[in-house]
């Protein structure tokens, strides 16, 4: 990864913290008898590449998320996700996400949006290339099912241009289905 690169990825950290910070010293007062914790969720995502020659993605996650009121909530994310393109257009790309993020309930205490940030490693068809990974969501989760819609967006991998050349930014848009429970 450039180093620019990794400045990105350390400065939206970074800001992710502060806010998050400033959001439990605010939640603290009004929340003192929830019961802050753990949980973990097993997924499955599918979707579909808005940039070409990608078409189809599919994968699979585990999300580890810290519940810092009832209401918000830092997550951890990783598992492998796999965009195919036809065998005309070359090889699928499949890549490891590695992803922190901040889930606010904005509804009913069950709709949420979410913002993850991270990076994608490349780990198929002899590519080994490292990618800014950006990924808002929005939801619904239940006691142990979460249902959601996000786009994410991989800056650093390559990209068929409309004009036919090779250009960086991949996105993809996809629904993710996932069980979880408290731990």
């Amino acid at each position: 990864m450039k180093s620019t690169g990794k400045i990105k990825m350390l400065f939206v950290f970074a800001i992710a913290m502060m806010f998050a910070s400033n959001v439990q010293a605010q939640e603290t007062k009004e929340a003192t008898n929830y019961d802050q914790g753990f949980r973990l969720g097993f997924g499955v995502n599918a979707g579909y590449s808005v940039s070409d020659p990608y078409k189809l993605a599919l994968g699979a996650d585990a999300r580890v998320q810290y519940d810092l009121s009832k209401r918000y909530s830092l997550t951890l994310t990783t598992g492998y996700t796999n965009l195919f393109v036809s065998k005309a257009d070359g090889n699928d790309l499949g890549f490891i996400p590695a992803k922190a993020g901040f889930k606010a309930f904005v509804w009913n205490d069950q709709f949420y949006v979410m913002g993850e940030a991270g990076a994608a490693f490349a780990v198929s068809n002899g590519n080994n290339k490292t990618s800014l990974l950006l990924s808002p969501s929005i939801g619904y989760a239940s006691k142990y099912i979460d249902v959601s819609l996000h786009y994410e967006h991989y800056s650093d991998f390559a990209k068929v241009n409309n004009n036919g050349s090779i250009g960086k930014g991949v996105g993809q848009v996809g629904v993710r289905l996932a069980y979880g429970f408290e731990l």
